[in-house]
């Protein structure tokens, strides 16, 4: 897709929200990288996976992903003979914790799972798990720092010594500690360990009198640490031990990394599976939060978007837009006043395909149906640049050139004030000629403008179509509504007025508008009335016609209600009947 579409319709701010809704890493990653796709097998597949996930999770709730490492990073030390470190192994066993948990999620109380969920059933399916090298490290690695005493048998035997040993150790060095021929030298009673060697702490003025190695002086200089020489060889031999106890663990560890070879492409695979459910099931509780659905894909070349959202705009505050566009006409001329809500509409459009392209769900209604364009080019919002001494007229022509020399037939193009930025004369003839040029190449486009030639010349035009945003003159704000057939107004003088504008210079104003324009917009006021009217009159006649139906609903279930209390009625009487027949002939 054109990279400068995708700033310009705020394709990467959804891929921000979308990041949130995943755990781990890896999920986060894939929609980092996530793109729209123009191929219809890619997007279909996309939007079916979303659409599995989003069942299973109605059905089910949400499966549980935790922050995982990307174990492909061990692959290298576990195939070149090495030896993991007891993190790496926790990391590991954490992905087959997930795995396993995520297996239990899809297939408990889920009959028929394959039929039901078969692309999720596919990557399920595919979880590599294995309960005895998962509680093999877990058993056996309590936290990336210690491995348990009972790992193996020499570690336990090894420790035991140590402990051993090291009660040793501070007896001895406690009973002299506490004893009244040395106590006097000793700054503070309390065995401690430098360089990994039991010491005592010694005034320095008395250091000599205590036989050992000095490891250490404080700070101050007023204490020695010394290691009295009774008990430099058991120092020894703990050193001894703790080099055993390293050695041991060494061995435990490539015992466990060598288990690990045999299935490493496993792990791997299944790392990167718990990836893309992450980011699936993220389509899918963003599907949920934006109470989106998904479109149905046509092979015909039109959009028929029904009550579409804008998805970064709150749904408190959006107002849906339908818009339909390919079957009568190709081009779609969107007129009406500033902040009116062409922009908006255009970008509406423009998001709601790059996101079902990218596999997620839109906000519109069902049935809504979109096309697969190869690509999608927007020119939308000022693009003066200071630095390349471009005008905002000179940027939207550099932008427009761009989408002629690269645009197919298969092609959206979403162009924001067309031939704005220069003499409106001039740029009105330029903006009509760059709409025949895309419609002779048969592509599909969306354009708003202000200029009435414009306006004129699509509704004269076969394959052109007229469409407007409604406004409201009295509050002076857009209600947001798109009116097809009927080209907007710029109600420039009526909002002058409503603003203060001097009658005397809005009446001059009018006055100087050639007289046919003058009929020409009063007969587009004309038909805009119309519209707005018979558009008024659907609504209202739609909700008659559905209070109608509800009534007719309600009879019909009275009218049964009151056959099946009639037949009840019948029943019961024909039941009176025989019992009174039959006690009549035991009495004769």
């Amino acid at each position: 897709m054109h990279n400068k579409s995708l700033e310009k319709l705020e394709y990467y701010k959804i891929l921000d929200i979308l990041s949130t809704f995943c755990t781990s890493l890896m999920g986060k990653n894939i929609v980092e990288n996530l793109q729209p796709s123009n191929n219809k097998d890619t997007v279909l597949n996309s939007l079916n996976e979303t659409t599995q996930a989003t069942s299973l999770i109605y059905k089910k709730g949400n499966p549980t992903f935790y922050d995982i490492c990307n174990i492909n990073i061990y692959k290298k030390i576990i195939t070149s003979n090495g030896i993991l470190s007891s993190k790496a192994l926790l990391d590991i066993a954490k992905v087959l914790s997930i795995s396993n948990s995520l297996k239990n999620y899809f297939y408990l109380d889920n009959e028929n799972c394959e039929n039901l969920f078969p692309i999720l059933f596919e990557i399920f399916s595919k979880l590599y798990t294995n309960n005895n090298i998962y509680e093999k490290i877990t058993n056996n690695i309590l936290d990336e720092f210690t491995i348990a005493d009972n790992a193996t048998s020499n570690l336990l035997d090894i420790r035991r010594k140590q402990k051993s040993t090291e009660k040793l150790i501070k007896d001895k060095l406690n009973s002299f500690l506490h004893s009244s021929t040395y106590s006097k030298y000793i700054q503070d009673s309390v065995v401690t360990i430098r360089n990994n060697r039991y010491v005592i702490p010694v005034k320095e003025e008395y250091k000599s009198n205590i036989k050992g190695f000095i490891h250490d002086v404080s700070s101050s200089g007023s204490t020695v640490f010394i290691e009295p020489v009774f008990v430099f060889d058991l120092n020894n031999e703990i050193s001894k031990l703790k080099s055993d106890e390293n050695t041991e663990i060494e061995k435990f560890l490539y015992e466990l990394t060598c288990m690990l070879l045999p299935i490493c492409e496993d792990l791997i695979n299944t790392c990167s599976l718990i990836g893309k459910l992450d980011f699936i099931f993220a389509k899918a509780n963003f599907s949920i939060n934006l109470h989106a659905v998904q479109p149905i894909i046509n092979d015909t070349k039109y959009i028929n978007l029904i009550k579409a959202r804008h998805p970064l705009i709150s749904e408190n505050n959006v107002v849906p837009i339908s818009i339909s566009i390919g079957t009568n006409y190709r081009t779609l001329l969107i007129t009406g006043p500033n902040t009116g809500g062409k922009t908006v509409t255009l970008k509406t459009i423009g998001i709601l395909l790059l996101m079902a392209y990218s596999g997620l769900h839109i906000p519109v209604e069902e049935n809504s149906s979109i096309y697969i364009f190869d690509n999608i080019f927007a020119d939308i919002g000022d693009e003066q640049s200071i630095q390349s001494s471009l005008s905002t007229f000179s940027a939207h022509i550099s932008n427009i050139v761009e989408i002629l020399n690269n645009s197919c037939e298969n092609s959206l193009v979403l162009l924001d004030e067309l031939g704005s930025g220069t003499d409106p004369i001039e740029g009105s003839c330029l903006a009509q000629s760059i709409l025949e040029t895309l419609y002779s190449k048969n592509l599909i486009t969306i354009a708003t403008t202000h200029y009435p030639e414009l306006k004129h010349f699509a509704l004269v035009t076969d394959g052109f179509e007229n469409a407007s945003v409604e406004f409201n003159i009295d509050t002076l704000s857009p209600t947001y509504r798109l009116l097809f057939g009927v080209p907007g107004q710029s109600n420039a003088f009526a909002i002058s007025k409503k603003l203060g504008l001097n009658e005397d210079i809005i009446s001059r104003a009018s006055s100087l508008i050639h007289s046919d324009s003058i009929n020409i917009e009063e007969l587009l006021k004309n038909i805009y009335d119309d519209k707005i009217t018979i558009e008024n009159e659907k609504e209202n006649i739609l909700k008659n016609s559905n209070q109608i139906e509800l009534l007719k609903k309600t009879l019909n279930t009275k009218i049964m209600e009151l056959k099946d209390k009639e037949n009840t009625i019948i029943e019961n009487a024909k039941i009176e009947a025989r019992k009174i027949l039959r006690f009549s002939k035991r009495r004769s």
